[in-house]
């Protein structure tokens, strides 16, 4: 591995710089928490020492032992080779400045509901009203875990139907020390929560991809559970059976908080007198839209028509 072209490879920032010119040659997909080679070989590369993400350039010339670089050159070799995401190599994800353990089981942590949480969710909600909180799709437990944490007064419901995603989100809970406040339960969207006025707050990342972008995946979101985000023709297969759920289960003040990606457009066509409000996001993001439990009641029965199952 560490021929003549690689011996002159001996610190940090060596090993940043020589990933990124491989990545970008690679003509690599970037977008599992990076957007440009530079980053992601930064992530590559500060992650697999150990080393904090924010670490300050002045360590990049440290020099690094023998067992580093070949982690290393395995490493960049597993991305380019095998198009792998760099958090499943790593197997681990920061979201909310926080580290999840992440696998192919459980997508990459990447919403901008990020930003909702570090608000407390203000202005949409009044976070000292924030008690019984839904996170409907958990995957790893990223977001319930990150409320919980923002939220200490609050218990939150982790729900998904994979018994892998499950066990991630759990042990996360555990890593996180919020196993006591964060009811990880094996759930078909809503199902476990019985219809009633329980729920302030239902926040979801539910399957969103339709099935011409599935069909058009960069080869590193195929490394991601397929039922996590493929949603039918139109991408709304998931929303659609999520609405009236909802709507049955949110207290008279609740909210619920909805991501859908690129999906806004066939969103309005598929519901278009439903009055959802978009958020726009300081740090970057689209896709989210909010809506009160009021309004989704009273849309509640074209929302059931509109999907017979419930």
């Amino acid at each position: 591995m560490t021929g003549n072209s690689t011996d002159a490879l001996l610190t940090v920032g060596d090993f940043i710089r020589w990933a990124a010119s491989r990545f970008q040659a690679a003509g690599l997909h970037f977008g599992h928490g990076t957007d440009n080679a530079v980053d992601e070989a930064a992530a590559l590369v500060l992650g697999s020492l150990h080393l904090p993400p924010d670490l300050h350039a002045a360590y990049f010339g440290c020099r690094l032992d023998g067992d580093e670089r070949e982690r290393l050159f395995a490493r960049i070799d597993e991305r380019v080779s095998r198009r792998r995401p760099v958090p499943y190599i790593l197997g681990e994800a920061w979201f909310c400045g926080l580290a999840f353990a992440v696998d192919e089981t459980v997508l990459i942590p990447r919403s901008p509901i990020a930003e909702l949480i570090e608000s407390g969710f203000a202005p949409w909600m009044d976070p000292d009203r924030l008690q019984r909180i839904a996170d409907v799709g958990t995957g790893s437990g990223c977001i319930a875990i990150a409320i919980a944490l923002a939220l200490p007064g609050a218990q939150v419901d982790a729900l998904d139907n994979s018994p892998a995603a499950l066990l991630s989100a759990r042990d996360n809970a555990r890593r996180h020390g919020v196993d006591d406040r964060v009811a990880v339960r094996e759930s078909d969207l809503l199902d476990a929560i019985p219809p009633g006025p329980v729920l302030d707050l239902i926040v979801s990342n539910p399957p969103y991809v339709e099935a011409a972008a599935m069909a058009a995946l960069p080869p590193e979101y195929r490394h991601e559970p397929r039922e996590a985000l493929a949603a039918g023709d139109d991408g709304l297969d998931a929303v659609r059976r999520l609405l009236p759920q909802a709507a049955r289960r949110l207290n008279d003040h609740g909210l619920l908080v909805c991501e859908i990606g690129h999906g806004a457009a066939a969103f309005e066509a598929a519901f278009p007198d439903l009055p959802v409000t978009w958020i726009e996001f300081e740090h970057g993001g689209q896709g989210v839209f909010v809506i009160d439990a009021q309004t989704l009641r009273r849309a509640e029965a074209t929302l059931t028509r509109a999907n017979p199952t419930e």
